[in-house]
């Protein structure tokens, strides 16, 4: 490249700015490119290059600002100009029916009135706001009322547009707020699962839950390493240059020769500006829009993106402003849910896979077939008093669906289309992996294997001991473990901390730097927190929450491990049953070894003195619960962060409760907690708090 004077330089970043954006809006928006990645990628080096040497050319809109800076303290909590309303659902043709009278009766039109259908995107709703064309501020609906500002997050989203398109007359709305959804394409879910396999990482549920979780991450560097998209559907205020007032419902005229009053009209004012939108159809009469549902039914397999059902609204805005809402619902829009779909299938065998806590799962082994988007070619079956009430035999035909779209799960037998040849699936009476015996205890489903030495075992305890929630060592993932107890080197968790770089290299698919990152990882967990240690050893009954307590109370696991089931009780969290299996598990001579290995190889076993001096904090003396998911923030994280400031956690509502976190999903302990009338915070506030080290 020839060297540039600052006047050139200007010239060029504007004309490379230009060109890329040109780019972006026909990738993101039109879906059709002009240029291959690699021209793309030549031309934003180019202006990167031109930003280093140039810094005071750097402009916030520009594309390469998308990747976010520092770590944000907390998301603040910030209201909406206008209440951000969920939709009421419907399940049946015939709701949709009641749905289409109600609009009519309501609006008093004696005429047909026409329809906008678009998917239901299975993601994450966000609010942004732009001024003067430029973007200025990202919102998530929150409980609808008040969002989390998640501004830098969302500029790292390269489907967003960081500034507006100009419409063909020139102008830009002074404002503009938008509504859209920020998603994972399946293709990308699947990719990024992958990957996080690959680097020992828990996998995510599903699209939705990877896309929540990444647009609310406190660094917004790792929100840009996702592959999130947005779709925008909604023009939620708009104001134009010339006007003094926000123009919801019409428009202030026409623009860009658009009937924008209307919903399709708004959604190709949006294509206009640079917003990519979602695919949608038109009907008019109950006919129309029940053959459309089925076709969306039928094309939801082919969107990239994962889709529950179908957004129904009534094309007018200004009929639509005029219906009002209720409560919670705008009266002219609908949210039909697709049924799930459900498929038959044979059942070619029942096999049983053996857990880190020897629990035997049996699986049913399919004829592959596909659906809800995938192939699927086994399925849970639970335990067997699940098969014994669905009478689910080797050989029976049987009816599958996805639980959430995500699980597959076998509903029922169709017991007409049994030959006879089918045949009851026994359980055995050894574990079919190591030969020990199999036995149910009292009161519990499940069966279990009692060898201690059942390699099934081994591979899951090590990866629940190599786990990010216990000892974090980052690339002993499945695979890895896998090699490592095929080759022997690996007996218990123990022997981890006796590898060397030269027992990695010798694993297949390992190299030399992958060797050494690994021996980083694991020299790095010798020094994790005692908690985190009990954690991973595994013991029956004993989560992360009771772990913090044990360790918090004992100090040491040789305190732990000699105290008397009465003084295990005396710990908050601890009962009886707890109890009992931390007795029973210290008393097994594979436990023993494993502990003396640990302690021999350097792995940290009591927390240091200045650490158990802890002072007081903002919630000293409370006892805190969380239901619920929370926002840029892992539970263990939440959870250790309420310990520093001197709180205590439980995991369940009592009336020595002090405080319920509620997150996103939030279980029964939200109702538990309303009626006894303990203080509740949504989780956003709490995110807050803590990371601003404030009580309440």
């Amino acid at each position: 490249m020839s060297v540039l004077s600052e006047k050139e330089a200007v010239e060029r970043v504007r004309r490379l700015r230009s060109e890329i954006r040109e780019h972006q809006y026909r990738y993101y928006v039109l879906d059709a490119p002009t240029i291959s990645d690699s021209e793309y990628d030549k031309l934003y080096r180019e202006l990167e290059d031109l930003e280093r040497r140039f810094p005071s050319l750097v402009t916030p809109d520009s594309p390469t600002q998308r990747v976010g800076g520092e770590v944000s303290p907390a998301f603040r909590s910030v209201p909406h100009r206008n209440p951000v309303l969920s939709l009421s659902n419907a399940f049946t043709e015939g709701e949709v029916a009641a749905f289409v009278r109600r609009v009519a009766d309501l609006a008093g039109e004696k005429g047909p009135l026409t329809y906008i259908l678009e998917p239901k995107i299975d993601g994450l709703s966000i609010v942004l706001r732009y001024e003067k064309g430029f973007f200025s501020l990202g919102l998530t609906r929150g409980d609808g009322l008040t969002g989390e500002d998640v501004t830098r997050n969302v500029r790292t989203v390269k489907s967003v547009p960081l500034r507006l398109r100009e419409l063909p007359e020139g102008t830009v709305p002074e404002f503009l707020e938008v509504r859209g959804e920020v998603y994972l394409a399946k293709d990308d879910f699947v990719r990024l699962n992958e990957e996080r396999q690959r680097e020992g990482l828990p996998t995510f549920a599903n699209p939705r839950n990877a896309a929540a979780g990444s647009l609310r991450q406190l660094d917004p560097r790792v929100t840009a390493r996702r592959p999130l998209r947005a779709l925008f559907y909604e023009v939620r205020e708009i104001v134009m240059p010339g006007t003094s007032q926000a123009g919801l419902f019409p428009y202030p005229g026409e623009l860009a020769g658009l009937e924008a009053a209307t919903e399709t009209g708004a959604l190709e004012l949006l294509r206009a500006l640079g917003f990519p939108v979602p695919a949608y159809t038109t009907a008019t009469t109950l006919d129309e829009l029940v053959a459309a549902i089925t076709r969306w039914g039928e094309l939801r397999r082919t969107l990239p993106y994962d889709t529950d059902g179908i957004v129904i609204k009534l094309d007018d805005r200004e009929l639509a402003r005029r219906l009002g809402s209720t409560g919670h619902s705008p009266r002219a829009s609908l949210a039909y849910k697709f049924p799930p779909e459900q498929v038959e299938t044979k059942v070619l065998d029942i096999i049983l896979q053996v857990g880190r806590t020897g629990v035997l799962t049996p699986t049913a082994i399919l004829e592959p077939v596909r659906v809800s988007g995938s192939t699927v070619s086994r399925a849970t079956l639970h335990n067997e008093d699940i098969i014994r009430e669905k009478d689910v035999r080797i050989g029976d035909t049987v009816v599958l669906h996805k639980a959430g779209d995500v699980i597959p799960e076998v509903v029922s037998v169709i017991k007409e289309k049994r030959t006879g040849d089918e045949r009851e699936f026994h359980w055995p009476d050894k574990c079919p992996v190591c030969g020990g015996e199999v036995v149910r205890f009292p009161g519990e489903a499940a069966y279990r294997c009692t060898g201690m030495s059942c390699p099934a075992q081994l591979r899951e305890k090590l990866i629940h001991f190599a786990s990010r929630d216990a000892m974090d060592i980052r690339g002993l993932g499945p695979a890895v473990i896998d090699a490592l107890v095929d080759s022997g080197l690996v007996k218990d968790a123990g022997d981890i901390y006796a590898l060397t770089a030269q027992d990695i290299r010798t694993l297949p698919r390992q190299g030399e730097r992958s060797a050494e990152k690994l021996i980083d990882a694991i020299q790095e967990s010798r020094e994790r927190p005692l908690a985190r240690l009990i954690f991973a050893l595994g013991i029956r009954h004993v989560g992360q929450s009771a772990s913090y307590s044990l360790a918090e109370h004992f100090g040491s696991l040789d305190a732990l491990l000699a105290a008397t089931p009465e003084e295990l009780t005396q710990v908050p969290d601890i009962g009886p049953l707890t109890a009992d299996s931390i007795v029973r598990s210290r008393n097994q001579p594979s436990m023993t070894e494993l502990i003396s290995k640990l302690k021999r190889l350097g792995v940290k076993a009591a927390v240091s003195e200045d650490k158990r001096e802890r002072t007081g904090g903002p919630f000293e003396g409370q006892t805190l619960v969380i239901t619920g998911s929370l926002p840029g923030m892992t539970r263990q994280e939440a959870e250790e962060k309420i310990r520093e400031l001197g709180g205590n956690i439980s995991s369940s509502v009592s009336r020595k409760t002090s405080l319920v976190i509620v997150g996103e999903n939030p279980g029964s302990k939200l109702d538990k907690a309303r009626g006894l009338g303990i203080r509740i915070i949504p989780a956003h506030e709490f995110v807050a708090m803590v990371t601003q080290g404030r009580g309440f």
